[in-house]
């Protein structure tokens, strides 16, 4: 009755208005969007793990509690009073421990509302920001979730927005996996670029050796060359040296000789 009271209110609220100006109204279905998240399909799958995981450890507690029972029962006439009490406050301090983790993990604040938050918020928040978006672009005076607790008893398919929504939800991935590509090139540069810049810096150091070898090679050469051309001067010149000598020699050796044939010639 309070849903229905509140649908009446809502409605009559926008009919009280309706003749200031046409109000411009859409609706759209969270099931089948979140249905048609690959996120929100991922948590959910992971919940659901976790669910399982914890049902099955209740399920076990509580059947260990049963055979605990059962053997109780079958054996308590022929067990002393205090094995009994023993046994008796074995059983009840399971139960407490299985009604403690049955509020651990499905309690108001357990672990299935912690994970759910975690897991299915973060998705819920990008549908929510979908449909701000929309609504602020088409100017939508409402926009109705039509699994919700208001009963919507007519909807024209014209008027949903929900694959508007999923498109807006998509475009948004998107753009942050492109911006987050892109802040991850430049913090890190791609493994086969490296490898490439690397071979290229390789090549292009072997480059510069091989104009190094070359130029001292060069220069080898030409101080080889200065050298032997030096040492075919000195030869050059100690040779000419040596022939002037000679020549100054004989020069000298045939003075002396036509000195003494004059004067033997003047003695005679």
């Amino acid at each position: 009755m309070k849903k229905i009271f509140l649908l009446v209110v809502l409605l009559f609220s926008i009919t009280s208005v309706w003749s200031q100006r046409n109000q411009i109204i859409a609706y759209m279905d969270m099931k089948y969007i979140l249905e048609n998240v690959p996120e929100y399909l991922k948590a959910q799958n992971t919940l659901d793990g976790k669910v399982a995981k914890w049902r099955k450890k209740l399920d076990d507690q509580a059947r260990h509690i049963e055979v605990l029972k059962s053997d109780l029962a079958n054996e308590k006439a022929i067990l002393t009073k205090d094995l009994i009490e023993e046994k008796e406050e074995e059983i009840t301090v399971k139960q407490i421990e299985l009604r403690r983790l049955e509020s651990l993990y499905f309690g108001p604040n357990g672990n299935l509302f912690t994970v759910r938050k975690q897991l299915v918020k973060p998705i819920q928040d990008q549908v929510y920001n979908a449909v701000q978006s929309i609504a602020k672009r088409k100017n939508y005076d409402f926009v109705f979730e039509k699994s919700s607790d208001l009963v919507m008893l007519y909807s024209n398919k014209k008027y949903d927005i929900s694959d508007l929504v999923l498109s807006t939800i998509d475009r948004t991935r998107l753009s942050e996996q492109k911006k987050e590509e892109r802040k991850k090139k430049r913090a890190t540069p791609d493994k086969e670029i490296t490898e490439v810049q690397k071979e290229r810096l390789k090549q292009k150091e072997a480059q510069q050796n091989k104009k190094v070898e070359a130029v001292a090679k060069k220069v080898a050469d030409q101080e080889a060359k200065k050298k032997q051309i030096a040492e075919k001067r000195k030869a050059l010149l100690k040779q000419r040296a040596e022939k002037r000598a000679l020549l100054r020699k004989k020069k000298e050796e045939a003075r002396k000789k036509k000195a003494e044939a004059q004067k033997a010639k003047e003695d005679n």
